[in-house]
């Protein structure tokens, strides 16, 4: 069963130096209360893993977290780029950052494979792109059956899968709903989990297109009203756009950005 824990000891118990971390989240329920958490936790040298990562990821490369980027798109939505990813690959600002890129489709069977136990995924994916010729670790294979050429991705295992949802009851079973991603194959996926919600309740009540997270698949939960803001969480908030927009001009300047993350993140009331 999964364990009620507050925001700060949760951090400091499943997300380590080093580590391979997964902060997942499509446009809605993006756990940026957590990623600001790891920032004031000073983690270093992780391996940030992402299907789009956007702001928060920003963030976490800005402040020094991460050394290395699996990914397959970045940058504000509806705004531009990242600018502390930018500077960090063109400049090694604050530190140099690794990069592994592959295509949605690619990351998401990463995933599901992940999820599954299993080695690797297969798909049709990246055909006619020159990522093979960037990334590695993505091979062709022959199907033993009919010898078509196909692509193989390695199966996503990262150690710790961080994520937000709506509820969950105090057994640790998540309940979620709205745009959803991958955030049931990232938590199934990793060695750990932790799981910020906009509360907690003695029952989850049936919603329409929910997602449901058992309590033995969850490692820890932590009650974190408005752990999403600036994305938002349905049914509980809205997006907050403007800041999406005031964040690029935050961003493209260090000494603004240092001082953003110090007021902000680092001086931050923690949630209890």
């Amino acid at each position: 069963m999964a364990k009620l824990v507050s925001l700060a000891d949760g951090v400091a118990e499943l997300v380590r130096d080093g580590d391979t971390v997964a902060l997942e989240g499509f446009t809605h329920l993006i756990p940026f209360a957590a990623g600001h958490e790891i920032i004031r936790q000073r983690r270093r040298d992780l391996t940030l893993v992402r299907m789009t990562p956007d702001v928060i990821y920003d963030q976490l490369i800005g402040a020094g977290c991460a050394r290395r980027l699996v990914f397959s798109w970045g940058g504000n939505p509806g705004v531009g780029s990242l600018h502390r990813f930018r500077d960090a690959v063109q400049n090694s600002w604050p530190v140099p950052l690794e990069l592994e890129e592959h295509s949605h489709a690619g990351m998401a069977n990463r995933y599901v494979a992940g999820a599954s136990g299993l080695p690797f995924a297969v798909l049709r994916g990246y055909t006619g792109t020159d990522l093979p010729r960037h990334t590695t670790n993505i091979r062709p294979i022959e199907c033993p059956f009919t010898g078509e050429t196909l692509t193989a991705v390695p199966a996503l295992r990262p150690d710790v899968t961080v994520v937000h949802a709506q509820r969950a009851d105090r057994a640790g079973n998540v309940q979620m709903w709205g745009i959803t991603g991958v955030q049931k194959e990232a938590v199934l996926a990793a060695q750990r989990s932790l799981i910020t919600v906009e509360e907690i309740v003695d029952e989850l009540e049936p919603v329409p297109g929910q997602v449901v997270l058992p309590g033995w698949a969850v490692t820890a939960v932590a009650r974190v009203p408005g752990g999403s803001h600036p994305s938002y969480t349905q049914g509980y908030s809205v997006r907050d756009n403007e800041f999406y927009r005031a964040w690029d001009a935050i961003s493209r300047d260090r000494d603004t950005f240092t001082d953003w993350i110090a007021r902000h993140v680092h001086e931050a009331e923690v949630p209890a």
